[in-house]
């Protein structure tokens, strides 16, 4: 793995974060990108092998700088972690469109422009795109008319980017996240939310950050280089099991 060249958006907290740790741990070096400046530089300055970058990736330009200041500086790019995203909940009501636009900037437009600018340093490299969408985007629910929709959007995007890249070897996959105990979620998620989750999830608990980064790690590795165009789970079973659950385990 030595040599290897990641780069990760969203990358100065949560999932991105521990992505970027658990890619440091393969060997590889990373670009963690971020809009959020002080926070990405406190976590930049406690790990070696990176290069902070903070840039707005809802923003052509943007990306385009940072794909310039990735090049120049790891001169390849073996895999792109497109986590970047942002949570709006509220009911459909509530949602103006500025807020629709918001959610979907960065959680739709951000994967299309990282993507689309990375393509031909992927292309010379044979390399690999992990997006990450959320269960959010497989199963609908309450209060996440953008959030939700943007996520479905991400799925179908990364099957379109599969279909046309992997002509040039390059390799697309999705994750989807099921409720993760990140330090955001924790703060929001009142009691009984996180009892209803556990009830609703077959292993009865919320996923980790760590847990997220294997799956992500592990598709944008040789070790998925037969794998393209999928959409992988990491929620504890809440995607695949239907209503009922909580009431046949009583």
């Amino acid at each position: 793995m030595a040599g290897k060249i990641a780069i990760v958006t969203g990358a100065a907290r949560g999932i991105g974060l521990a992505t970027t740790d658990l890619f440091l741990e393969m060997g590889w070096r990373v670009a963690m990108v971020d809009r959020d400046g002080p926070e990405l530089a406190l976590a930049a300055a406690t790990r070696t092998g990176v290069l902070a970058v903070e840039r707005d990736i809802s923003i052509p330009e943007a990306v385009d700088d940072m794909l310039a200041q990735v090049l120049e500086w790891g001169g390849q790019i073996d895999a792109l972690i497109n986590n970047a995203g942002v949570a709006d909940f509220g009911p459909i009501a509530d949602t103006d469109f500025a807020t629709w636009r918001k959610v979907m900037d960065t959680n739709l437009d951000g994967v299309f422009l990282c993507t689309q600018a990375c393509a031909d340093a992927l292309k010379a490299t044979r390399g690999a795109v992990v997006n990450i969408a959320s269960i959010s985007g497989l199963r609908a629910s309450t209060l996440r008319v953008a959030y939700g929709t943007s996520k479905a959007a991400v799925i179908q995007l990364s099957k379109q980017y599969a279909a046309e890249l992997g002509e040039d070897g390059i390799r697309v996959n999705c994750v989807a996240p099921g409720p993760v105990r990140t330090k955001l979620a924790m703060a929001v998620h009142s009691q009984d939310i996180i009892d209803a989750y556990h009830d609703a999830l077959p292993l009865n608990r919320y996923g980790s950050e760590r847990e997220i980064a294997e799956a992500i790690c592990f598709l944008a590795s040789d070790k998925a280089s037969f794998i393209t165009g999928q959409v992988l789970a990491a929620d504890g079973g809440f995607e695949a099991t239907g209503v009922g659950l909580p009431s046949l385990r009583k």
